[in-house]
């Protein structure tokens, strides 16, 4: 999963690089691995990377071993004075010419961050002190003159001895004096004040060149110290003495370092020992963050380096005791924890280049400036190859998730390749690959390394071979391409010269999807407006030249798609709030209030007060305009003035689109108090035009009980021109079906009907009631409830949704329960339980094993980290299983949501992406089925997602999202197992109806009409569309979406198609057409007449 800029030059393990924790080795694991990759970089150094689920949370990290008897060289960085910062990438141009090249780099010590930018602690290089810790001692790795490598304590002694007694000093090119300290500052120190290490404090300078004092000052300078020449810098007390000596006195200067032994060779700080003796020291510091520390075999000649990623949503980090934990397993039996945060940096070459990458992720999105580094170089190797570095080019992204399968291609398309030839040292190498596929008939590699894909599917090993020297690396053809998509429909680009980027990602009929490489598409596009280029990575950038709008339209395989692009934003006032008193205030599980107030800079504003102290669930206070606001053109972004008092309230705009379907814009939380701009941007695939119908802010967390208030001005759109935005051709799954004959057994799915107590006879609990009632008149032998099944879990709401169950299902068939996030709203999940059963359950049913989750907290995650462990383990046992030969994930809260906001899908991308990646294992490892049935959104809909059938389960109860031809009616699910067909699963969809048409009209032979049919759910018409299942049937007429044979012309006198609705007549006669949708049957004639 993770895309790395080389392929292993020694693959050293497939599934766990290294080692987990020891908590994760136990019988109750506390991690699984998600993750792996393992690569030599230069003799003796392994770099290890891996992502986990840990029972913490998701871990990231990059780890690397150092063999320090194989020829690698510590080298202390800096850069180039001590009172400096500078990136570690910026710090290695120092070993540029030192003629050993530079394999592996990571931060250090702690740094002086908000002053002077030096490490605190010590440092050696050389053999000679650098600098001394800033306060006493300070543990340091340090490296002997055979490169062996201790965890040790580096200290300071000095004295100065002048005309009136000696002095002692407290350090050399200290960030920092203590009351009374005085320290020596050399030209390691660089131009810095010296002014700033007393801390405002009075001080005075003494320079002191060759013994004798050339120059007393009560204001220490900046600028450089001369070679030869050392400053000594007194506070305090330490000022007063120095202040005693005159021009021309004579100093005698005596420090260096206290070590326990030999002075090292080289030698960087750190803070706290980690490990000691093969034990973990117990840390008082419990927060988790990115960390950077080092691990020291027993022996010293090996050498453990460990960066772990943090503050990110892919990696929590780690404790101290984590990472000592994580040392201790890599083999390490000291260890010290180095400078970390948005430190963290560890950056290593990729074999073959000199390419030198950034392999972990700094949580501050880029390299962070620090006060010093190390690294470790190798001498040059011979140039000769010894090997191949291969791997599809493609750009590096440090995580599990990574956006796009490089190491796949359709038949007939191309995929670029990076390859690299290393010599003896893993360093660039001259050398003339030839190629080789097997099996041959895949594909081929021409002469720039790129991979020809033939017309057949499967896995191909390419070899590039110069002499002895080779390197491989596997590629898979998909089956043929499919379907088109570029990974955004609508480019925004807010002036000419801007630039966008994206890619175009085609998909095989299974769902497997992989980039299109730009030298395989054709574009068509407005060459005065834009300009569009490949970015040498397998994707494309968009330039803008002028303003104005358009699109781009690409070609690859046969396949044609599109995406719009806009140049130019322009900003318009959608509500100044001059008819505040108008705006008309509700809440949800809140009480509070709404009057007129002052906006931002003197306009006017509208104020909401409320106590959401009430309830446990979320709550919301909302403000609804007095009438839609219109909104012109096509808004990208909103923003809005808000005042806030900083409780962490949920900022919520509320668009309705064309089709009047609800749009929810979120911004960022408000935990900051006072005025500020809150932006919402609009999501790809909104149905334009769109009006503003309230804002709101809401709050999630049970534990944030408050009574707060804010105020809202100056709401603002910014609006590109107007552009027809291109949509994907809709296609119908072969999982959804008119009916389930043949079906070897089959269970019913309703979910989404959000009841309350407070209402036992309302519409929405008749339509539950009428729901259920359908189900146990089905032929359906298992019903799952998927969520929301109420809108509350109050004693009273659970009672209620016992009762309907038990008088509408009572014993006609057997039915689980699986909580939505309303199943927790109002009450804790444990208490759901307690009337309904198990959270998440594993059980099995005529050969095919169910997996219930809890998706109450909106991710798997939140259902406890036991549930992720049952998950994996389900899996792993249902694929050895001989009496299993299907799964079937059931969770409320599906990984997707298709909907323009993607709201209604798992929080946690990571969480999804990887549950994708173990469901498509499970099906290619064991040769099993699998499917993943969520609800939550809306809407029914069926996908493929890499092989993997996903289902989104629409209402029961509750109005839908989205409209029907999205999918959006209400009605339940019977899935058929076993059903005929290619399909091990079809879902008949049934929605409610309460009347059902259709419309045949008249034709002539040879001529081509639309059939429709229509139903009433209430008092609303929708037409029966895709994916309702509908059946059809007929007289003298051919029904089947193949065209007909010669005897069915014979025999008919039209054919009608239900995947097109189209009816062809060939002769005179009439025909009738029969729709059967959810056990109702309508029908209609069509004549045919010259």
């Amino acid at each position: 999963m993770r895309t790395t800029p080389w392929i292993a030059a020694a693959a050293l393990a497939a599934a766990l690089a290294i080692a987990p924790p020891a908590n994760a080795q136990e019988d109750a694991p506390a991690a699984v691995p998600v993750a792996a990759d393992s690569a030599v970089i230069a003799p003796g150094i392994t770099l290890d990377s891996f992502d986990r689920w840990e029972d913490q949370g998701w871990i990231r990290g990059d780890a690397a071993t150092v063999d320090l008897a194989a020829g690698a060289s510590p080298r202390y960085l800096s850069p180039g004075t001590v009172a400096a910062s500078e990136p570690v990438r910026g710090q290695l141009e120092s070993l540029r010419d030192t003629g050993d090249d530079a394999v592996l780099a990571f931060n250090a010590d702690f740094f002086d961050i908000n002053d002077t930018g030096g490490a605190e602690g010590a440092a050696i290089s050389g053999g000679e002190l650098v600098k001394s810790a800033a306060t006493g001692s300070s543990n340091a790795i340090a490296f002997d003159a055979d490169g062996r490598a201790s965890i040790e304590s580096i200290g300071f002694d000095g004295t100065a001895t002048t005309p009136s007694g000696a002095l002692d000093l407290h350090g050399l090119n200290t960030t920092a004096l203590p009351a009374g300290g005085i320290g020596v500052y050399d030209a390691n120190w660089g131009t810095a004040s010296r002014a700033r290490v007393a801390d405002g404090a009075p001080a005075t300078e003494v320079t002191v060149a060759d013994g004798v004092v050339t120059a007393v000052t009560d204001a220490p300078q900046g600028g450089p110290i001369a070679e030869g020449t050392v400053s000594l810098v007194g506070r305090d007390a330490g000022g007063q003495a120095l202040a005693a000596l005159a021009v021309g006195d004579r100093v005698a200067l005596e420090y260096g370092a206290v070590t326990g032994g030999d002075m090292p060779e080289t030698a960087v700080s750190g803070r706290q020992i980690l490990l000691a003796d093969g034990a973990v020291v117990d840390q008082t510091d419990q927060s988790r963050h990115p960390r950077t520390a080092v691990g020291v075999a027993e022996d010293g000649r090996t050498l453990y380096v460990l960066t772990v990623d943090g503050r990110q949503a892919a990696s929590g980090g780690y404790t101290l005791e984590e990472t000592a934990e994580q040392l201790l397993a890599m083999g390490a039996h000291t260890a010290l924890n180095l400078d970390g945060g948005g430190s963290s940096t560890l950056i290593a070459r990729a074999p073959g280049t000199d390419d030198l990458v950034t392999v972990n992720a700094p949580s501050d999105g880029a390299e962070r400036a620090v006060g010093n580094a190390l690294a470790f170089t190798v001498p040059a190797g011979d140039g000769d190859p010894a090997g191949f570095a291969i791997a599809p080019r493609a750009p590096f992204s440090p995580g599990a998730i990574e956006g796009a399968d490089y190491d796949r291609v359709f038949p007939g398309l191309t995929r670029p390749l990076a390859v690299a030839a290393y010599d003896d040292a893993y360093g660039p190498a001259d050398a003339d690959p030839r190629w080789k596929t097997s099996p041959s008939r895949l594909g081929r590699v021409d002469g720039d390394g790129v991979f020809h894909a033939g017309d057949r599917s499967g896995t191909v090993e390419v070899t590039a071979k110069d002499g002895s020297a080779k390197g491989t690396t596997e590629l898979t053809v998909l089956g043929e391409l499919a379907a088109l998509e570029p990974t955004q429909r609508l480019l925004s680009l807010p002036e000419a010269g801007a630039a966008a980027a994206f890619r175009l990602v085609g998909a095989d009929a299974a769902g497997f999807t992989a980039p299109i490489d730009p030298a395989d598409a054709t574009l068509e596009y407005d060459e005065d407006l834009l300009t569009v280029t490949g970015d040498g990575l397998g994707g494309f950038t968009v330039t803008a030249k002028a303003g104005g709008s358009g699109t781009v339209e690409l070609t690859a395989g046969g396949i044609t798609t599109a995406l719009a692009v806009t140049v130019g934003l322009e900003a318009a006032t959608v509500a100044d709030f001059a008819d505040a008193a108008q705006w008309v205030f509700s809440t949800a599980r809140a009480t509070g209030s709404m009057a007129p107030a002052p906006g931002h800079d003197g306009s006017a504003g509208l104020q909401m007060t409320y106590d959401f102290a009430q309830s446990t669930a979320t709550r919301a206070a909302y403000a609804r305009t007095p009438a839609n606001i219109p909104v012109a053109g096509q808004p990208q972004r909103f923003s809005l003035w808000v005042d806030a008092e900083g409780d962490g309230e949920w900022p919520s705009l509320q668009l309705k689109d064309a089709n009047g379907t609800d749009v929810v814009l979120r911004g960022a939380y408000l935990t900051a108090p006072g005025w500020q701009q809150v932006e919402f941007d609009v999501p790809a695939g909104v149905a334009y035009p769109v009006s503003v119908n309230r804002f709101y802010v809401a709050e999630t967390r049970a534990t944030a009980q408050y009574q707060g208030s804010v105020t809202i001005s100056d709401l603002t759109a910014y609006t590109a021109p107007d552009v027809a935005i291109p949509t994907a051709a809709a296609t119908a799954d072969p999982m959804v079906a008119g009916d389930l004959d043949g079906a070897d057994w089959t269970f019913a799915v309703m979910s989404d009907a959000q009841f309350t107590a407070e209402n036992p006879d309302s519409a929405i609990v008749a339509s539950a009631r009428r729901t259920l009632r359908e189900i146990a008149a089905s032929d359906a032998d298992l019903l799952i409830v998927n969520g929301d099944l109420v809108d509350e879990c109050e004693a009273d709401d659970l009672a209620l949704a016992e009762r309907v169950l038990d008088e509408e299902i009572g014993d006609a068939l057997d039915w689980v329960y699986v909580p939505g996030n309303h199943e927790a709203m109002g009450c804790t999940v444990d208490e759901w339980s307690a009337v309904f059963g198990p959270a998440q359950q594993v059980f099995d049913r005529n050969g095919t094993r169910f997996i219930t989750l809890d998706t109450s907290g909106l991710t798997i995650g939140k259902g406890g980290w036991d549930q992720i462990l049952m998950l994996r383990n389900a899996l792993d046992e249902a694929a050895a299983d001989p009496d299993v030969d299907s799964v079937a994930v059931v969770a409320h809260v599906p990984p997707n949501d298709k909907s323009p906001q993607a709201a209604s899908q798992l929080g946690d991308r990571l969480e999804a992406e990887v549950v994708e990646e173990w469901l498509t294992g499970f099906e290619t490892g064991s040769g099993k089925e699998a499917v993943y049935i969520g609800a939550h959104a809306g809407y029914f809909d069926a996908d493929r997602v890499d092989g993997v059938s996903y289902w989104v389960n629409g209402n029961s109860g509750k109005a839908p999202s989205t409209t029907p031809e999205d999918g959006g009616f209400i009605g339940w699910t019977e899935f058929g197992i076993g059903a005929t067909g290619e399909e091990w699963l079809a879902a008949q969809v049934r929605p409610q109806i309460d009347a059902l048409t259709v419309d045949a009209p008249d034709l002539r032979p040879g001529g081509t009409v639309t059939v429709s049919a229509e139903l009433t759910q209430g008092n609303t018409a929708i037409p029966v569309v895709y994916p309702m299942g509908v059946a059809w049937s007929g007289t003298d007429v051919h029904i089947g979406e193949r065209a007909p044979g010669l005897l069915d012309w014979l025999r008919y006198d039209a054919w009608f198609n239900p995947a097109t609705g189209e009816l062809c007549a060939w002769r005179t006669g009439t025909v009738t057409l029969t729709a059967h949708v959810n056990g109702t049957a309508a029908t209609d004639t069509a004549t045919i007449r010259r």
